[in-house]
């Protein structure tokens, strides 16, 4: 059976695999902190409905709590371990919400329903709530395992057990840009994803975080860093991982896959 996704912006999917809807890092917000959304509608409330949410690293592009806060009461939702204690504001707004929240480390299972379950992985990236922050939880990527095997890579850079530690999967959804000009350690640029994605060797991968959110006032800098990397990024993937099918919707589209 395939699966279905749906990219709301930055790295912001959702995943339907055998009828559970998964929801990869919400952001639904216009505008927040510098960033102003530039591309793509604010996702409808629909985005919103999941049987689980996903969420990779502490960073507010990441865990938004007003985004959270969109969620139905009773929502799932997987953190890395010791989100809660990080972030005081996630375990009031889990509190009153009656969210079911699992934190998790690299190689541990949550089993949404008997035929899909969630395997965090790790990922190489500052996961600190903020830049000063102490490291109370790690950056995860997740693994969701149903009709279909989808690596969510959140936000990471390459690492050497990286195809490892994810093992056999049909779709990847990596990360290839940014929010403004210059991405830091951590990351992964096209030329960087293609080559994640020829370790990886998925059916199929889709390319998010990227051409979403810009800061304000910057945006004659460098513009070509806010538009190009998905695309580029498929360039690049056909000439490193030639048997990969790559799909790059447009905000808010929803493709089928492998």
């Amino acid at each position: 059976m395939p699966v279905d996704i749906t990219w709301w912006g930055h790295a912001t999917c959702t995943v339907r695999d055998s009828g559970v809807r998964v929801l990869t890092d919400p952001l639904f917000a216009r505008r927040f902190a510098h960033l102003r959304r530039r591309r793509g509608a604010v996702p409808p409330p629909e985005a919103a409905e999941a049987d689980v949410v996903l969420v990779s690293h502490l960073h507010a592009d990441h865990l938004h709590l007003p985004s959270l806060a969109r969620l139905a009461p009773g929502t799932r939702l997987v953190v890395p371990r010791g989100a809660r204690r990080a972030v005081p504001g996630l375990a009031r707004l889990a509190g009153s919400l009656g969210l079911v929240v699992a934190e998790v480390l690299p190689g541990e299972e949550v089993r949404v329903r008997e035929d899909v379950r969630v395997r965090a992985v790790s990922a190489a990236h500052d996961g600190r709530r903020l830049p000063l922050g102490p490291r109370q939880a790690p950056a995860l990527g997740y693994v969701v395992e149903g009709a279909a095997r989808t690596y969510f890579a959140g936000d990471t850079g390459l690492f050497a057990t990286m195809a490892e530690e994810v093992g056999p999967v049909d779709v990847a959804l990596l990360p290839v840009g940014g929010w403004g000009p210059y991405l830091g350690p951590g990351h992964l640029d096209a030329e960087r994803a293609a080559r994640a994605l020829a370790l990886l060797a998925p059916a199929a991968a889709v390319p998010v975080h990227y051409g979403t959110y810009w800061p304000i006032g910057m945006d004659a800098v460098r513009p070509h860093e806010f538009h190009a990397p998905g695309e580029e990024f498929a360039r690049r993937a056909r000439r490193l991982a030639p048997k990969v099918t790559v799909r790059v919707p447009a905000h808010g589209e929803r493709v089928r896959l492998p």
